[in-house]
């Protein structure tokens, strides 16, 4: 994914995001730090379609995404996590089979002309719970009734079940247990490792330490710095939070690759 000059409006029609630039290289976490409120939320929201682009460019695997539809970006290569998972990552009141299809139903073999294959999306959604490890008593039960930990693992399993090139999430682990947070780490790590390009945006400055390649520090709309994450001291990380750029090297502020 590459980023250049992103203006992005909240929902106060301010400007949330103000002249952001990076890109996602395959086989890389790039962790995107910084305190919440500082426009990660409207980033997310306008790299995945969900929020208009004011300004800017955006493109995955050479196409241009910036005035693309969430199902045009997903269909492009690219998986989300959001970061409010019952609001927009499940539907509550459908069954946990249905939620693991919800960005697929509409393709085989899901479906057979205007109807759903019932079978085939039991069959997977059978295959899902185990390989993902998704404590439910029943595949037919609203997803409502399970925990938090095993509602994010079938967003997750939903996502990542599928051929993928670009994994977008956004606070992953947010409300989870110490077993939820070390299996969903898992997972990220393992997209990275099978080539996939990692872009995860957290508050929490421990998981993007460890788990990002590449840090890049957002306050008040803009990237102050991208760093190696082996580079990368937790003072220079907390002061770019606090927006202070004077003690980090000149260089990595502007290094966008």
């Amino acid at each position: 994914m590459q980023v250049e000059d992103l203006h992005v409006r909240d929902d106060r029609h301010l400007m949330a995001v103000n002249g952001v630039s990076f890109q996602v290289r395959a086989g890389e976490v790039l962790g995107i730090d910084g305190v919440q409120g500082n426009g990660q939320k409207e980033l997310v929201e306008a790299l995945t379609g969900l929020r208009k682009i004011e300004s800017g460019s955006v493109s995955l695997l050479g196409q241009a995404t910036s005035k693309s539809s969430p199902r045009k970006i997903r269909e492009i290569g690219s998986a989300h996590v959001p970061e409010d998972r019952q609001q927009d990552g499940l539907v509550l009141t459908f069954s946990v089979s249905d939620n693991l299809v919800l960005n697929t139903y509409y393709e085989p073999p899901f479906t057979q002309g205007l109807n759903l294959a019932q079978s085939e999306i039991e069959k997977v959604a059978h295959q899902r719970v185990e390989q993902f490890d998704i404590r439910t008593p029943s595949i037919s039960v609203p997803v409502s009734n399970l925990s938090g930990g095993n509602q994010q693992k079938v967003i997750v399993a939903r996502e990542l079940s599928r051929p993928i090139k670009l994994l977008i999430a956004s606070q992953p682990t947010r409300g989870l247990d110490v077993g939820s947070i070390e299996y969903i780490h898992g997972q990220i790590i393992r997209k990275r490792d099978e080539g996939c390009a990692v872009l995860l945006v957290s508050p929490e400055l421990d998981e993007v330490v460890n788990l990002a390649d590449r840090i890049a520090v957002m306050y008040a709309g803009r990237i102050l710095a991208i760093l190696p994450a082996e580079q990368a001291t937790r003072e220079q990380l907390g002061l770019l939070m606090a927006g202070v750029t004077e003690s980090v090297p000149a260089a990595p502020v502007a290094a966008q690759a």
